[in-house]
């Protein structure tokens, strides 16, 4: 059976070739870009991906179904631009493939850098992610951030994980705690939902001791104490937006 990889882009230069690399053992790949501006299409087209430029922005989750949908091999397998595939991960991928499989959706754990480690803690591994699925048994949500697979039946696991170059330095941090906040706070506003500033800060709290206490930050040393301290200002931030999008005179 054949794999289609797929994944959106934007000014993925960065990143996308190791990507593409880890997966060139795929029969398809497939890139939906959001009008990248470096050169994030011509690596795409070097690898002789498959590529779709759209004008507009929907968000994660039905930028991600775009990409699925142009999919056309049996299996398709989902990956960010700032993952990787093991040779171990491709080893086993390819074991599904050529098997006759129980399963039609399988999780893949990930092991994540914070800005000069790999995480073993903090809630970031294994951290499985629901990647790889027979076309035609999944789509992911509508999400505008934190988007997730939706399978229509069981989900199997399997052994080995990406490698998720997720933050690479303390910038890219500050960068993903506005953007991420923002989008969030747009989603839960559409919901109907509302933001004070006791929420922001209560949900920013709960958001670092989750992080640093319940899911053991602190066995990570500093880099879970930093991780800890971003995962509540980017909750944090989340509920002051969708505060300041509840009350239009705030936002001058």
């Amino acid at each position: 059976m054949g794999l289609s990889v797929i994944l959106i882009t934007k000014n993925e230069e960065a990143n996308l070739k190791d990507c593409l690399e880890s997966v060139s053992f795929a029969n398809e790949i497939i890139i939906v870009d959001s009008q990248s501006t470096d050169q994030t299409i011509s690596i795409a087209q070097s690898f002789g991906a498959k590529v779709e430029i759209t004008p507009d922005w929907p968000g994660f989750g039905p930028q991600k179904n775009r990409a699925l949908d142009l999919a056309t091999q049996d299996w398709v397998l989902s990956i960010d631009a700032d993952e990787r595939v093991t040779p171990e991960l491709k080893k086993e991928i390819l074991e599904i493939l050529t098997a006759t499989s129980s399963q039609d959706c399988y999780a893949i754990p990930r092991s994540s850098w914070y800005c000069g480690r790999f995480m073993k803690y903090s809630g970031w591994y294994p951290d499985y992610v629901d990647r790889l699925f027979k076309r035609g048994t999944a789509k992911f949500s509508d999400h505008l951030v934190h988007e997730r697979l939706l399978p229509n039946g069981a989900v199997g696991h399997l052994k080995n994980h990406f490698l998720h170059y997720s933050y690479r330095n303390f910038e890219q941090v500050l960068k993903k705690v506005d953007t991420y906040s923002t989008a969030a706070a747009l989603q839960a506003f559409k919901k109907g939902q509302t933001g004070s500033l006791t929420q922001a800060l209560l949900h920013g709290f709960w958001a670092f001791f989750r992080t640093y206490i319940v899911r053991k930050g602190f066995l990570d040393g500093q880099y879970g104490l930093a991780l800890a301290i971003s995962n509540g200002a980017t909750s944090y931030y989340k509920y002051i937006k969708l505060w300041q999008l509840g009350n239009p005179k705030r936002k001058n």
